[in-house]
């Protein structure tokens, strides 16, 4: 599991500012999504919205390295 997560991390490393911008708005939609979906019938996989949450905060935590050149 924690390949897969390394895995994750390097494709993010990889995008420049503009795709990782436009990843994290399209990340946030979906989520948002996800929760009025479930909201009004259960989903599937509830286990999906937290995986969404942390996808995001992976997105905004590269994000914000970039920021302060770390």
């Amino acid at each position: 599991m924690a390949k897969a997560k390394k895995a994750k991390v390097d494709d993010y490393r990889s995008l420049d500012n503009e795709a990782l911008n436009e990843r994290i708005a399209d990340e946030e939609v979906r989520l948002k999504k996800t929760k009025f979906s479930h909201a009004v019938n259960p989903v599937e996989n509830p286990l999906s919205i937290k995986t969404q949450r942390r996808a995001i905060a992976r997105l905004k935590t590269e994000q914000r390295k970039r920021i302060l050149g770390l």
